[in-house]
């Protein structure tokens, strides 16, 4: 792996001209910008038709964001067209522009500022998209490393992530991980502390705190052969058939701890406030959205709810 810690970032692909500036609204925002500041660093332009300074700084701007040779992108939102948006923005007077990297505002100013002062603002952002995108690619060889059981390589790239990028959830999720597999839960529990408030519903952090909940709380899988005999007796035994689907999955019999719970699901999906639905949702946090069991487990749930 590149490091990515003073080490050179591979050059950007470089997006077709006509991809760079382009026009959008609320409806498009999400794709235009936070979906594509994922690939490439968006700027976006909050202007409106009769803002003088807008009539300067835009073309500018563009000329600029050519210069620079598809290392960032331009979006434009006409405000008086998309006011919603301009409100959820905050804002309060244009030309107003954002950038954004990986999903997130990184920096922005208002008003129309000197070609030089433009270029310094898109240089520092092209930077950061470079940063970005090696972050991205680390996280990914992570994230093999960790579906093939290296669980020493992994942890050590997730580590190397979060020396980067302190706040990355997928890196601390992914580092948690590493120590529930090893064993060490003391120190995955302190690694989840890491996440910030803002972003503790990551679907990666979510999946990484269900699978502690799990090993922190570990099952008696001598049991099974009793829930079995008491499931055998009374097919309709639902909590027996919750408490087996439990330690099924505790003894990594995970397709058959989803078979248990999508059986009472197809009975009486009320049971006990939905027990059996909530239990299995919580089997997919901790194994992840990825695993195979999860795919297939939630193809069986939606085959049950929407029938």
């Amino acid at each position: 792996m590149n490091s990515i810690i003073g080490g050179q970032s591979a050059p950007s692909a470089q997006a077709p001209a006509g991809d760079l500036i382009k026009d959008s609204n609320t409806q498009n925002f999400m794709r235009d910008v936070i979906e594509a500041s994922r690939q490439t660093p968006v700027i976006v332009d909050f202007w409106a038709p009769w803002c003088g300074p807008c009539k300067q700084l835009g073309p500018a701007l563009e000329k600029v964001v050519r210069q620079a040779n598809g290392k960032v992108r331009m979006v434009k939102i006409n405000v008086d067209e998309n006011q919603q948006l301009a409100a959820q923005m905050r804002i309060q007077s244009i030309p107003a522009v954002y950038a954004f990297v990986n999903g997130q505002p990184v920096d922005g100013f208002m008003g129309a500022l000197p070609e030089s002062q433009l270029k310094q603002f898109v240089d520092r952002l092209g930077g950061q998209g470079s940063m970005a995108e090696e972050i991205e690619a680390a996280l990914a060889e992570a994230r093999a490393a960790l579906d093939q059981q290296d669980y020493q390589s992994a942890a050590q790239i997730f580590a190397q992530v979060i020396q980067a990028d302190r706040e990355n959830p997928g890196a601390i999720a992914g580092l948690a991980r590493c120590q529930i597999a090893a064993g060490d839960l003391e120190n995955a529990k302190a690694t989840l502390a890491l996440v910030p408030p803002a972003k503790a519903n990551d679907p990666e952090v979510l999946s990484a705190t269900a699978a502690l909940d799990l090993a922190l709380n570990p099952v008696d899988v001598s049991e099974i052969g009793k829930l079995e005999a008491e499931i055998a007796r009374n097919p309709d035994d639902f909590q027996a058939r919750l408490d087996l689907a439990v330690l099924l999955n505790g003894a990594g019999a995970r397709a058959e701890a989803t078979d248990q719970l999508i059986y009472v699901i197809r009975k009486v999906r009320g049971w006990n406030d939905e027990a059996a639905r909530k239990q299995l949702v919580k089997f997919f946090e901790a194994w992840g959205p990825k695993d195979e069991f999860t795919i297939a487990g939630r193809r069986k749930l939606s085959s049950v709810l929407f029938s």
